[in-house]
C-alpha cells in the first residue's frame, strides 16, 4: 500500500507525543513493507536527532507560512528570497529555536490553513498537491491532526483518494484560542470534516468528545490506541530504600509539572520518604525558561535543590534509562487530554504511574492495571496518593507488573499498526 503521511515538525525541543506517534507508525508500516512517505509541514521532522524526510520538501515553511500570514506583500517577493525563507537549512535552524506550544497569538494563522483554498496559503496548498500527484497517485493520505482538514477537500479532490486524520488534543491548542476565533475554528473544521473517509482517534474519550465537537455520528470514527515501540524497554530497577519520582513530559507550567513539585515539597516532609527524589524529563521551549528558574529556586528555599535533577536529553535511549531508574512516575495534567504517550512508556518499563482522573487517563489506567487515578488535581491530593503508593513497595511492584505485561501485549505499534491498516482498507473499499 502507498501511503503519504502528512506531520507537522516541531524542532524536537519538547517531548511531543503527536510527533513521536506518527514516527513510530511510519517506522513500523514501513517495516512491514508498505511505501509511506512522510510529508513534512512547517519544519523539518526529526526522529533521534536525525532529519527523517531529506529526500521530501517542507511545505508551508513555518516563515514563509508566517510572513504571508502577516506580510502578505511578500507573496511578490523574488523567488531566491522564497527558496532561502523554505530551506531546510533554514528551518532546521528555526527548529532549534522554535518554543511556540500555545495557539494564543496565532489564531489568524490557524483559521487561514483550516480554510484551506479560501485561506491565505492557498499557493502552498497547490504546490502540496501538485507535489502529490508528481510522486504518483497514493493509496491513502493520512493527516496528522484535524487542525489540517483545510488541506483535504483539494487533495481529495485533485487526487481521488480517501484522506484519514488522527484526532489528538486539538482540543487544548484551539479552547486556549480567543473565544470567537475558536467558535470560528470548531465551525470550519465542522464544515471540512465532510472531506474525510476516516478519523481516528487515539482513545475512546476522544472520540466521544470530537463526535460533539465536529458534530457528527459514530461511524467514521475509529479508535485506534497509540502504541510504541517496544524493543528495550527494559524492567525497572526498583529501590525501596531510594525511592524515585518522575515525571516525562514537555518541562511547562501548563501540564502540571508545577503541582508536581509542590507535591515533591510537601512528600520531603515525611521522614519516611527523606530519601526520596524527583527527576524531570522531556525538554523545553524558551518559553519555559523564567518557570524553570522560579522552580529551581523555590527548591533551593527548601534546601531540596539537590533531591530534584532536570535532565536535558530525552532521546528514545535516554528515555528508556531514565524511566528504569523510576519507582513511580506522575505528570498532573490541569486539562484532560486524549491520551498520554508517557504512561504508556513508564509501564513499558514496569513503573506504575498516578494521574488526574481527567481526559483518558482513567481509561488507560483502567485497561493496563497499572496505576491510580486520583481527584482533585492539585498537589495535596497528588502527595497523598503518591505516599500511599511509595510507602507500599510490593504494591508499586505487583501493579507496575500489571502495566507492563498489558502494554506489551496491547500497546505495541505493531498493533497499532495492523489496526490503522485495517482502517485504511475499510477506506479504500468504500
Amino acid at each position: 500500500m502507498k501511503i503519504v503521511q502528512i506531520i507537522p515538525g516541531t524542532g524536537d525541543t519538547y517531548y511531543c507525543q503527536n510527533c513521536m506517534r506518527d514516527r513510530e507508525l511510519v517506522m513500523e508500516l514501513r517495516l512491514l513493507g508498505h511505501d509511506v512517505i512522510l510529508a513534512p509541514m512547517y519544519l523539518p521532522v526529526f526522529s533521534e536527532g536525525e532529519d527523517i524526510g531529506t529526500d521530501v520538501p517542507v511545505f508551508y515553511g513555518a516563515v514563509g507560512v508566517y510572513l504571508s500570514q502577516y506580510f502578505p506583500s511578500l507573496s511578490n517577493a523574488p523567488q531566491w528570497l522564497k527558496r532561502l525563507i523554505d530551506s531546510r537549512r533554514l528551518l532546521g535552524w528555526i527548529a532549534q529555536k522554535s518554543g511556540t506550544t500555545r495557539a494564543s497569538g496565532l489564531e489568524e494563522m490557524t483559521l487561514s490553513i483550516l480554510k484551506g483554498e479560501n485561506g491565505g496559503q492557498k499557493k502552498e496548498l497547490g504546490r502540496l498537491v501538485s507535489w502529490l500527484v508528481q510522486e504518483g497517485k497514493p493509496d491513502v493520505v493520512h493527516l496528522s491532526n484535524a487542525l489540517l482538514l483545510g488541506l483535504a477537500g483539494r487533495i481529495k479532490n485533485e487526487l481521488g483518494v480517501p484522506v484519514v486524520c488522527t484526532l489528538q488534543d486539538e482540543d487544548a491548542w484551539i479552547d486556549s484560542m480567543e473565544p470567537d476565533a475558536a467558535r470560528k475554528a470548531w465551525d470550519l473544521m465542522a464544515e471540512k470534516s465532510s472531506d474525510i473517509s476516516a478519523f481516528v482517534p487515539v482513545s475512546n474519550y476522544y472520540s466521544d468528545l470530537m463526535q460533539k465537537r465536529l458534530k457528527l455520528g459514530p461511524e467514521r470514527f475509529h479508535v485506534v490506541p497509540i502504541g510504541i515501540n517496544i524493543e528495550g524497554y527494559g524492567e525497572a530497577r526498583l529501590s525501596s530504600e531510594r525511592p524515585v519520582i518522575g515525571y516525562l513530559s514537555n518541562m511547562t507550567e501548563s501540564l502540571g509539572l508545577g503541582v508536581m513539585v509542590d507535591a515533591f515539597i510537601i512528600l520531603k516532609d515525611n521522614d519516611r520518604l527523606k530519601n526520596l527524589k524527583l527527576k524531570v524529563l522531556g525538554g523545553q521551549t524558551p518559553e519555559d525558561r523564567p518557570f524553570l528558574r522560579h522552580l529551581r529556586r523555590k527548591l533551593a528555599s527548601k534546601n531540596m535543590g539537590d533531591d530534584v535533577e532536570f535532565l536535558s536529553e530525552f532521546d528514545r535511549n535516554s528515555r528508556i534509562e531514565f524511566i528504569r531508574t523510576l519507582s513511580v512516575m506522575s505528570v498532573p495534567v490541569p486539562h484532560p487530554e486524549a491520551f498520554g504517550m508517557y504512561i504508556v512508556e513508564a509501564l513499558a518499563c514496569g513503573v506504575p504511574v498516578v494521574q488526574p482522573k481527567v481526559g483518558a487517563f482513567p481509561e488507560i489506567v483502567e485497561a493496563t492495571g497499572g496505576g491510580i487515578c486520583y481527584e482533585p488535581n492539585d498537589a495535596v491530593t497528588l502527595a497523598k496518593t503518591l505516599e500511599s503508593l511509595l510507602l507500599d513497595p510490593e504494591c508499586i511492584r505487583s501493579m507496575g507488573q500489571s502495566g507492563r505485561k498489558v502494554v506489551l501485549e496491547n500497546f505495541s505499534v505493531k498493533k497499532t499498526a495492523a489496526s490503522m491498516l485495517e482502517v485504511y482498507r475499510k477506506c479504500l473499499k468504500g
